[in-house]
Order: C-alpha cells, then sequence, then structure tokens
C-alpha cells in the first residue's frame, strides 16, 4: 500500500494538470453555451412561490423586491414583523400579486417548519426557497469569553438553512423548484476576526454541495457568494471591519447584488458570485492560499 500511495503522489498531480490542460478549453466552450442557453431560456418567476428567510432589511429585503417585480408571491420571514410589514407594503406596489408576513426565527426548528406550512396553505404550493438569514460577528476566537456566546452564530448560519431546507424539500420536488444559499466567500478562505462565521458559511457551502447532488435533477441547488455589500448593518464592529475593506474595494447595493442574484438563479446557475470578481478569492485560496494570510490588528 506504501508503494501504491508513492506512486499516486508522483502520478497523480501530472495526470490531473494535463487533463485539466486539455479538458479546460472544452469546458469553457461548453460554460459559454450553457450560458447563451441560460440566457435564452431564463425561469420565469411570475406566478411562483417564494420564501425568503431574513428578508426585513439588507440583501434579503431587496431580494424581496427583485422577485416582486417579477410577479412572484412572497412568504418574507424574519425576526421583526414591523419591518417586515414595510417590506411586503413595498413588494405588493412593485408587482407582487401576494404576499405573507411571518415573524420566525430560522434558529428554531418549529418555526422553521411552521413558515414552510403556513406557505403552502396561503399558497399551495413551493417554488424557491431563498436561504438568506444570517448573523456575522466581528471578534478575535480567543476573546470569546463564553464558548457558548458562539452558538447563535452556527445556529442561524447553518442549522436554520439546514432545517428549512429538511420541511420544503418534499413540496420542491413537486414544482421542480430551487433552494437557493447565500453563503459567503469566508466560507473559501478564512477572515481574520469572523472565524465562527466563516465556519458557519463553510459548512453551508459543503452540505448545499452534498444536496445538489442526492437532489439531482428534482431539486435544483444555488449557492450564492456576496462580496462586500451595503445592508444598512449598525454593528460597529462589522462597521470597522467593513471600512477596512472599502479602501480595497468598492462596496456594493444590496439592490445591485439582488438583481445579479436573481438573474443567476432564473438561469439556471449552480453558483452565483456577485460582483463576478469575488470568484478569484476561491482560486487563490485553493491555488496560493499565501497569497491571502495576512496579519490583523487589534485594535
Amino acid at each position: 500500500m506504501a508503494l501504491i500511495n508513492k506512486i499516486f503522489n508522483i502520478l497523480l498531480p501530472i495526470v490531473t494538470v494535463s487533463f485539466l490542460l486539455v479538458f479546460m478549453p472544452f469546458s469553457i466552450f461548453f460554460k459559454l453555451l450553457q450560458f447563451i442557453r441560460g440566457c435564452k431560456e431564463s425561469e420565469k418567476v411570475n406566478g411562483k412561490v417564494v420564501i425568503i428567510t431574513g428578508s426585513s432589511s439588507g440583501i434579503g429585503e431587496h431580494l424581496a423586491y427583485e422577485y416582486a417585480r417579477r410577479g412572484a408571491y412572497l412568504t418574507l420571514v424574519a425576526r421583526r414583523e414591523d419591518r417586515l410589514q414595510v417590506v411586503a407594503d413595498r413588494c405588493r406596489k412593485l408587482g407582487s400579486p401576494d404576499v405573507a408576513v411571518v415573524r420566525g426565527d430560522v434558529s428554531v426548528i418549529k418555526d422553521c417548519k411552521r413558515f414552510v406550512q403556513e406557505t403552502i396553505s396561503r399558497f399551495g404550493r413551493l417554488d424557491h426557497l431563498v436561504n438568506n438569514a444570517g448573523i456575522a460577528e466581528a471578534k478575535f476566537f480567543e476573546d470569546y469569553s463564553e464558548i457558548s456566546d458562539v452558538l447563535p452564530i452556527v445556529n442561524t448560519n447553518f442549522w436554520g438553512p439546514v432545517y428549512a431546507t429538511h420541511f420544503a424539500i418534499p413540496h420542491l420536488k413537486k414544482t421542480k423548484g430551487k433552494i437557493i444559499a447565500v453563503a459567503s466567500p469566508a466560507g473559501w478562505s478564512g477572515v481574520p476576526r469572523m472565524s465562527i462565521y466563516a465556519a458557519s458559511k463553510a459548512a453551508m457551502i459543503n452540505f448545499y454541495e452534498t444536496l445538489r447532488i442526492e437532489l439531482h435533477p428534482e431539486v435544483g441547488v444555488t449557492i450564492v457568494f456576496p462580496g462586500l455589500i451595503e445592508n444598512g448593518n449598525t454593528n460597529p464592529d462589522l462597521l470597522a471591519e467593513k471600512q477596512d475593506w472599502s479602501q480595497v474595494v468598492t462596496i456594493e447595493s444590496a439592490a445591485e447584488c439582488a438583481k445579479a442574484v436573481v438573474n443567476g438563479i432564473c438561469r439556471g446557475k449552480t453558483f452565483v458570485a456577485e460582483p463576478s470578481w469575488v470568484r478569484v478569492l476561491f482560486w487563490l485560496s485553493a491555488i496560493c492560499p499565501e497569497l491571502l494570510i495576512s496579519k490583523p490588528k487589534r485594535n
């Protein structure tokens, strides 16, 4: 066995690189054909039913507006019901035929079951489940005095989408619907002061990549990787973090991001990076991870 591993150590990298060099032009051509086909055969969401979690602000709010403009029925889910009502009113004005508002916390199993059931009771079907709800905290891992303080981040960012997806799958299979997971480039490569957030998003990404294989072809899965997006966050630590990054890259509006994301979903993309240059971080983390390592500053 040791000899076989030594042979593999030498041959497999050579064979893999050679294969990629030959296969890459065909892959690029195939992706181009898929893009053209996706533009021509883009899914129409008019009259379809969409659940959006975390839709009271930020990307989730603007995803609701974008789906509303395209005539979708909506179930908006978040913890702030008063804010949800404001978003729902605007969605109706933008063109959504009907909007359900459900106050719920995705980290609570019974809440996830309830908003899926209420959607089916009201609209009779489910076409898209958009798992957008998430929380972030900018903090060095060693600064957590109580390790249990990390649980809300993991429960919301990872377990919340898992719970909602579990209850939605039977209904999505009936409509050959889609699951949308709003992840983060932090799930590809760690971001200083956001270790738990990055870990929760990495778990989310791997969960949905596996689920895509399990559910194909009955249910599609699109994983979204937003870059630096203006989402109205008021957390001072996160604002400071965003300010540091904004000196390097431009912050995109949540409205622009949402439009690009829904376009990608309707074209049947498995991955949507917005802005598209964000995918470079994945290549760098895979090929040259050393370039992404820098010593973070403490305040």
